[in-house]
């Protein structure tokens, strides 16, 4: 059998590969899954043995395809270092360029970088390291200090510069005989209250791109794959930014078992847009890594009591703390994803909270003013649900439903008239790599998983 397109979602524990026709009538064809085999130093083995897998579960012998395309997290995904000069400035906007690229953050600094930061630096190991700072025309010495010691270290490393492009000749030589490669982008803060994300976002996915195969396991990985790689996260993102240009403002929620990510593109209530202290992004991604359903099960039930979810789900005490002491990577009983369920729904209610924007009231020798920060979800129109607990749960609509049910008081939160859809053949981190190229195609298939 020929399929179209492949597209590889190579994980940190598993690789899923989906099958796409797209050429005549479009359709999914079906997926197939393997462990992913870093540690092995190679993940075309476990790649191959996910297509091998592929073919069982469509009964065939033997498939041949015409592309293969990916995303991925393997590895520990995009890990990033950003830098920048003023924390709710600079920092805020290039933190929230690298985390819609996909990016997983491990460090943020604000300022001259110390010597315990540069320590730290190396010891972390960053894929790519994010440089900003003042706005343009604005404050320069900070980012060249910076860009000093960071040269310094001599690390093989690229480094992009996304600040004052005052600075950009600077820039070119202080990474002039460097290691690192330099790569130099539009400002992230061109102006106060001014953000300027997405040429930095694109920037970082092409540079994953060109670097990835440095990382660990994955040295190998261009000899299948010949098409995009981008970070599954940015998978993610750019599905939801594809369904934003189709259908309007939209919240994805992305429940697994490491991670809840909420993505959000929107511009937001006009009238709320106008108390706004300090700019949002359109689109907008926060990674919980705390609220994982496998592997942060402890995380998620200190939110609650052991009383209150025993009950929820009606076993006894003694059987919930052998699910939690023993939790399944995939729940098979009707009590494994009863309990799965509750950790989701717990898991989407503080992710949503955390990201949602809210009104507050300031006081001053003039009275009190209302004035609003943060993400402002008051517009949106559709909640996606995709992630494997939100896709294959039994009740993973009602998980959704019960989001729009919270207790509103002054958070930005979605109205009660909002549409719930789930990602029902579990593909929008493909749809996202896959519409970089076959965007009619992707958009016919969203919304056959959408069923819309």
């Amino acid at each position: 059998m020929n399929i179209d397109i492949l597209v590889a979602e190579i994980g940190s524990t598993t690789t899923v590969v989906n099958g796409f026709m797209i050429k005549g009538e479009v359709c999914f064809v079906g997926f197939g899954q393997s462990p992913t085999t870093v540690e092995e130093g190679d993940v075309n083995i476990g790649l191959t043995e996910a297509i091998v897998d592929l073919q069982k579960n469509l009964g065939i012998d033997h498939i041949t395809y015409n592309e293969l395309i990916a995303t991925s997290s393997a590895a520990g995904g995009l890990k990033m270092t950003v830098h920048g000069l003023v924390y709710d400035m600079t920092v805020r906007a290039a933190k929230e360029a690298a985390l819609g690229a996909g990016a997983n953050i491990h460090m943020v600094t604000a300022g001259r970088l110390r010597k315990t930061e540069l320590d730290a630096i190396k010891e972390i190991s960053p894929n790519i390291i994010l440089l900003a700072g003042g706005v343009d025309y604005g404050e320069r010495d900070t980012a060249i200090y910076n860009a000093g010691l960071l040269a310094g270290l001599d690390l093989d490393i690229p480094i992009i510069y996304a600040g004052n492009i005052q600075n950009q000749v600077e820039m070119k030589l202080i990474f002039k005989h460097c290691k690192s490669k330099l790569y130099l982008v539009e400002n992230v803060y061109p102006k106060i209250d001014q953000l300027n994300v997405e040429p930095t976002r694109k920037v970082i996915q092409d540079v994953f791109e060109e670097h990835i195969t440095h990382a660990p396991g994955m040295k190998k990985v261009r000899d299948m794959v010949n098409g995009n790689i981008i970070p599954t996260p940015a998978g993610v993102m750019e599905a939801t930014k594809l369904f934003y240009e189709i259908l309007g403002d939209v919240v994805t929620v992305d429940v697994g078992g490491a991670t809840t990510d909420i993505h959000s593109v929107t511009e937001g209530n006009e009238e709320i847009s106008s108390l706004m202290i300090s700019p949002e992004p359109m689109a907008k991604r926060t990674v919980e890594g705390d609220l994982g359903v496998y592997l942060n099960v402890h995380n998620i039930i200190e939110l609650t009591t052991l009383d209150k979810l025993a009950k929820r789900i009606n076993i006894s005490i003694e059987e919930l703390e052998d699910l939690i002491n023993n939790p399944k990577p995939i729940p098979q009983t009707d009590i494994e994803k009863k309990f799965v369920e509750e950790l989701a729904m717990i898991a989407c209610e503080t992710a949503m909270d955390r990201h949602v924007g809210s009104m507050i009231d300031l006081y001053s020798t003039t009275g009190k003013k209302r004035i609003a920060q943060g993400k402002d979800l008051t517009a949106v129109k559709y909640i996606v649900g995709t992630g494997g607990a939100l896709t294959k749960l039994p009740k993973r609509v009602e998980i959704l439903e019960k989001m729009l049910g919270l207790n509103r008081g002054l958070k930005l939160t979605p109205n009660d008239n909002a549409t719930i859809l789930i990602d029902n053949d579990y593909i929008m981190a493909s749809i996202g790599v896959l519409s970089k190229t076959h965007r009619d195609e992707s958009i016919k298939l969203l919304r056959q998983s959408l069923k819309l």
